[in-house]
């Protein structure tokens, strides 16, 4: 298969926007020298701080975050697609965004994204996460038009919404992007199988740039950042959840040829739900079904 070189970049960010803006630009740079022409990073590059009171301290508002510039100056010195999976920036009335900014070979901005599923989940051990509570959730789904693919863009949660990313999908969509923090315990029940499936049903390639290892803020992610082709086959995945890069070639023409074998993006047809009740059937109607 030939095409294009993409990278995705896992990082342990820490509470220190700077240490982790220097760790960023050494990635990237790793990225690049690999012959990666697109190159995604994880949620929360910036910084990944759980108290809100200690995040309001790090964060800025989109126009002035320095990895946000530093993105954008980076992307045209390499003349890269960067996509900075994701980080948090100050909106007004103290709420926040969890965005996610893609950048072209010209250090231009191409598209934003906010993520629009807020993990607020309950897990074994007592793990429990509530991003509603600092987080205002993204209204709309984006796809960007670029010169090599059409790509789908997603935050980490919202990949347990299947519709999302079928309607990126029909809209164009031959690469998803799941940049992810994905807790531990998830991450080792669901991670593969969900990005997997995600590719499986769309037809369509998959990079997921993930966080690993135990954080400052005490929270501890799973690692192993995947790259997925549209069959469901694994390219390339980081070993664990230490920082590193791992590249993959993809041809957005197979995505074309697993869509044409398996066309289930055009079979979809419409359908009502429909509840029955078994215990207000009639019993005569009960008995002749038995």
């Amino acid at each position: 298969m030939s095409g294009l070189r993409v990278a995705a970049v896992q990082m342990r960010s820490g509470m220190d926007p700077a240490r982790n803006l220097a760790d960023f630009e050494a990635l990237v740079r790793r990225a690049a020298g690999e012959g990666a022409a697109y190159v995604q990073t994880p949620e929360m590059t910036g910084a990944l701080v759980r108290r809100r009171a200690d995040l309001m301290q790090r964060i800025h508002a989109p126009g002035d975050d320095p990895l946000v510039a530093r993105a954008g100056a980076l992307a045209g010195e390499l003349g890269i697609h960067l996509h900075v999976g994701s980080t948090a920036v100050a909106l007004d009335g103290g709420k926040v965004a969890n965005r996610a900014f893609l950048f072209g070979p010209d250090g231009g901005q191409i598209a934003t994204y906010d993520k629009i599923h807020m993990f607020d989940v309950d897990l074994d051990n007592g793990e429990s996460w509530r991003e509603s509570e600092t987080y205002r959730p993204g209204e709309r789904t984006v796809v960007a038009r670029l010169p090599f693919a059409t790509l789908g863009l997603a935050v980490c949660y919202d990949v347990r919404f299947p519709h999302l990313f079928r309607d990126q999908a029909l809209a164009g969509a031959e690469v998803l992007t799941v940049p992810a923090a994905f807790t531990r315990q998830t991450g080792e029940a669901h991670w593969h199988v969900l990005l997997r499936a995600r590719a499986i049903e769309n037809g369509a390639f998959v990079v997921a740039a993930a966080q690993g290892g135990r954080h400052e803020d005490g929270r501890e992610t799973y690692g192993h950042s995947l790259i997925v082709d549209p069959w469901g086959r694994v390219l390339a995945e980081a070993a664990g959840d230490a920082p590193g890069v791992v590249v993959a070639e993809i041809d957005p023409a197979a995505a074309a040829a697993a869509r044409g074998k398996v066309p289930n993006l055009k079979n979809a047809r419409p359908y009502r739900v429909e509840t029955a009740d078994a215990a207000s059937a009639p019993a005569a109607a009960r008995r002749a079904a038995s």
